[in-house]
């Protein structure tokens, strides 16, 4: 009867391990769904960051060069083998290109 104890524990660690898990990619896949067609036409030039930030979340990757006056950002989304890339100058939307189809 002692012995059955610690394998009750484990087996309570390892369904709440699982449990965890499935939680994580089930938020995974509904974040991943943000990537859409119609989400990205919603994107037009002048938005701020954080405005296109609360349409397609963050990006996948994030590149910022040049000096402090003349700022570009690029946002690269990355969904499957979809990419959308969003161009920013000076925190405002400047252009953007995607692979998604229609």
């Amino acid at each position: 009867m002692i012995h059955m104890r610690p394998m009750t524990t484990m087996f309570r660690t390892a369904s709440r391990f699982i449990l965890v898990l499935m939680l994580v990619f089930v938020l995974d896949s509904c974040i991943g769904k943000r990537i859409t067609k119609a989400n990205v036409n919603q994107v037009t030039e002048g938005m701020s960051k954080k405005q296109v930030e609360s349409i397609l979340g963050q990006p996948t990757s994030s590149k910022t060069e040049g000096p402090a006056i003349i700022r570009q950002t690029t946002y690269v989304y990355r969904q499957g083998k979809d990419t959308v890339t969003i161009v920013f100058r000076d925190d405002k939307v400047q252009s953007k290109d995607s692979t998604l189809s229609d």
